[in-house]
């Protein structure tokens, strides 16, 4: 093992410049911009007649260009900022033994929240039936549920057999998963190196690992730009959102969202509970260092977006740099236990919706597939309603009632970002045995 500094100089500047512009005004220029895009997204909505509807999205698509811009920056630095991030903290985590207890836990972590927000999301949809007096709200069949209008999903979460899945994960094609984003492919890749890098000798591999300390730099700093759009970015993406949706389309579905808003408040506290009872981290504390992520997860709805931000939130917390940069990226990719609820609620929703009762193990199955198809969906927006398609297609369940669910999907898919990057960052607090004092300052 080479005793080549992970983090140099250079790094740790760069971090401690956007932790600084984080966690100094950020979150009030996010919430001020959130406020001010709901108001104008009202006043350009259908339903005040103030502006020609034509007019009005031709002005929201003006509004998002700052999001837009926003994105395309993260996104243009998310391959090589998850790739460096995943093999550098694996070459700073310690010897294989530390490696594989971090592993085994993060799986466990991942599978076991995945599971029980499956559940929880079913227990909900069962109890409060948010489809069962909806039958006939909208006869019309939903075009973008065809697969030509969805986003594409990663052949992991299309595969059909157990065989199948194992072999689709491996990147037999690295480059061409590069240039298809699938993220999914390109964490396996950096696993694989990361390992690698281990077991080679010191000597040989510190020039590879001053790369990836030179590529993680550089990908930061790009990083530290984007932020500066952030606040028009959420303010823009709001306008948009509320300008699209309306009033009407909430009050109309509002059982069904919040079915699912209760569900991924549940989740939420489960996770706030979990960083008390495992970590001593009080749910003040977590929000204080995590508040500024959340704001922007929920604006951007995708967790990858904010990957970099929660790097800092954790740290914040006081977890070490080869956990964060181990942990987060794996969680942004591969924690999707807010997912999971949100499609079990959306699954049932559905069957209720088109009169379809759903035998104990037939809810078993979808359970089971929802954990397996959540687990490397890319954290990006949209990509939940493909997996949804599917399941639900699997299930012999009619997707005719998707147009209601793609009405709303843009402000769930936010909600659920949420519960999702904290999952990530609990993940993160838990696996460094943080023991924070009540209510203390940022680490």
């Amino acid at each position: 093992m080479t005793d080549t500094t992970h983090t140099p100089m250079q790094i740790a500047r760069q971090r401690f410049k956007l932790r600084v512009w984080v966690t100094s005004r950020l979150w009030a220029q996010v919430i001020a911009g959130m406020i001010l895009g709901f108001g104008l997204g009202l006043v350009l909505s259908e339903r005040t007649g103030l502006v020609p509807p034509d007019i009005a999205e031709a002005i929201g698509v003006w509004l998002a260009l700052p999001g837009q811009i926003f994105l395309a920056l993260i996104a243009m630095v998310l391959t090589p900022l998850i790739f460096s991030s995943i093999v550098g903290g694996l070459a700073g985590a310690g010897s294989a033994g530390e490696l594989r207890t971090v592993g085994l836990r993060l799986a466990a972590f991942i599978l076991t929240t995945t599971t029980v927000a499956a559940a929880i999301g079913v227990a909900f949809a069962l109890w409060l039936q948010p489809g069962a007096g909806l039958a006939g709200f909208s006869t019309a069949p939903a075009p973008p549920a065809t697969p030509e209008a969805l986003p594409e999903m990663p052949a992991a979460a299309a595969g059909t057999s157990l065989p199948d899945l194992i072999v689709n994960i491996l990147p037999s094609n690295p480059t061409a998963s590069i240039v298809q984003g699938d993220m999914l492919a390109v964490v396996v890749l950096a696993l694989l190196v990361g390992i690698s890098v281990t077991q080679v000798q010191g000597s040989r591999a510190a020039p590879f690992l001053a790369l990836m300390d030179a590529l993680l730099s550089i990908s930061m700093n790009i990083v530290k730009w984007a932020m500066f759009l952030a606040p028009l970015a959420v303010f823009g993406l709001m306008a948009q959102l509320v300008m699209r949706l309306g009033f009407e389309t909430m009050v109309g579905i509002s059982g069904y969202v919040g079915t699912v808003l209760a569900g991924l408040a549940v989740l939420l506290a489960l996770y706030l509970l979990i960083a008390l009872v495992f970590a001593r981290v009080t749910p003040r504390r977590f929000l204080e260092a995590a508040g500024s992520n959340l704001l922007l997860a929920f604006s951007t709805s995708s967790s990858s977006a904010v990957m970099p931000v929660t790097i800092q939130s954790a740290r914040q917390l006081g977890v070490p740099d080869s956990i964060a940069n181990l942990v987060v990226p794996l969680g942004a990719t591969m924690n999707m236990a807010g997912t999971a609820l949100y499609q079990a609620v959306a699954i049932l929703f559905l069957a209720q919706l088109a009169g379809v009762e759903l035998t104990a193990t037939q809810t078993a199955v979808v359970v089971g597939t929802l954990v397996a198809s959540s687990i490397g969906a890319p954290g990006t927006p949209g990509v939940s309603i493909a997996i949804l398609v599917n399941v639900a297609a699997s299930m012999q369940i009619p997707v005719e009632g998707m147009v209601i669910i793609l009405g709303v999907d843009r402000l769930l898919d936010m909600c659920r970002t949420v519960v999702n990057v904290s999952g990530d960052l609990v993940a993160a607090v838990l696996f460094s045995d943080v023991r924070q004092p009540e209510g203390g300052g940022s680490a």
